[in-house]
């Protein structure tokens, strides 16, 4: 266990030094994106939803996160990202195609505190691609004046994890 951790702090520092080789510009966050939670969920949604070869929202993206953001892909193995990082991961998925929306959603909202259990299905790859489905975990907060995502953690479904019930819409097996 600590050489995993030692491995990990170690790929995170060297992370940290290298330059991205996908910038990312700072921009204010969109009124509608922060205002709500169904705001944030949209614009989380609509950012990874491009043609290939349309320019990124990248930026837009990096708006709806809080600076200490964590992203976690649970899978064969664990990965976790902060948003440079997330974007230096994802970014070819994103440029050989790559569609993703929201099929159902779960919302538990207690004060200034929320989690939304969001099922998502993707399409991966030109044209009509391979489909998959999974489940992101969001957890967010607001401030008094807008929503920020403090996490977001997701795994895809498999025969071994299949999405449960709850998770899905109502009309899905």
């Amino acid at each position: 266990m600590r050489t995993t951790l030692l491995s990990l702090l170690l790929a995170l520092t060297a992370c940290a030094h290298a330059p991205p080789s996908v910038p990312v510009e700072t921009i204010p966050a969109r009124p509608e994106d922060v205002a709500s939670i169904d705001g944030v969920m949209k614009a989380f949604y609509e950012v990874v939803n491009l043609a290939p070869d349309a320019p990124r929202q990248w930026a837009r993206d990096r708006t709806l996160y809080s600076p200490w953001i964590h992203f976690v892909s649970i899978g064969q193995k664990v990965s976790i990202w902060d948003h440079q990082g997330f974007v230096e991961a994802t970014e070819p998925l994103v440029r050989a195609g790559f569609r993703e929306w929201e099929i159902n959603r779960v919302t538990r909202r207690y004060g200034n505190i929320a989690h939304v259990a969001s099922t998502y299905e993707t399409r991966t790859g030109p044209g009509e691609g391979s489909l998959s489905r999974g489940v992101n975990y969001i957890q967010l907060y607001f401030d008094g004046a807008r929503w920020w995502v403090t996490s977001v953690v997701w795994q895809s479904e498999d025969a071994a994890h299949p999405i449960p019930p709850e998770l899905l819409p109502a009309s899905s097996p």
